[in-house]
């Protein structure tokens, strides 16, 4: 028997950023999306993520920002890398930072918090996707950039997750080519050898 889930699951793909539009969850809806996407595998229920929202004009300040600070550290850009920093942030109608924020814990290591917040990113984009939103989760350079985090509202112990931009998209995107399963599962059968 197949579950709707399962067929759901199955299915599940990313937009391109550039093909996702207003409207974008907001208010109630958007409380309950943010509420769903917590609900994932938490290690000593220490919660070490938190969720930073980008949008409206905000957006745009953080694409003028970026724009100057990949100058700042790469010199002198051509305007279309320019033009492609400002749009950064803009592309779609809200962008939500899922942020790693690890809690110092004598068991729990911090990898296993910072998976912990990837499956929040994901969770996010599932939980979209199933009320009808496009979704495209990204890192980007800004991502591993110290002052470029701190610009985003994250603490110097915090590292980005992702960032999840959602809105809606006209058309569907076709299938692209997945895995091949019989190239990444095996049964066990000893220890590693070369």
């Amino acid at each position: 028997m197949t579950y709707p889930v399962f067929q759901f699951l199955a299915q599940r793909s990313s937009t391109p950023i550039s093909a996702i539009t207003e409207p974008a969850p907001e208010g109630d809806e958007l409380a309950e999306l943010l509420k769903v996407a917590a609900r994932v595998p938490d290690h000593g229920r220490l919660t070490p993520w938190r969720f930073i929202l980008y949008r409206g004009e905000i957006r745009h300040q953080v694409g003028d920002y970026l724009a100057s600070r990949a100058q700042e550290r790469e010199g002198p850009l051509p305007e279309s890398r320019v033009n492609q920093e400002r749009a950064r942030f803009a592309r779609a109608p809200l962008v939500i930072g899922v942020i790693s924020a690890p809690v110092a814990h004598e068991r729990i290591p911090q990898w296993e918090q910072f998976l912990s917040a990837g499956a929040v990113a994901l969770n996010l984009c599932v939980a979209a996707n199933a009320l009808g939103y496009a979704t495209n989760w990204i890192t980007n350079w800004y991502s591993d950039d110290a002052p470029a985090r701190a610009f985003l509202g994250l603490a110097p112990d915090e590292r980005v997750a992702g960032f999840v931009h959602i809105g809606t998209a006209g058309n569907k995107m076709p299938e692209r080519p997945r895995a091949d399963m019989d190239q990444i599962v095996s049964y066990y059968d000893g220890p590693w050898r070369p």
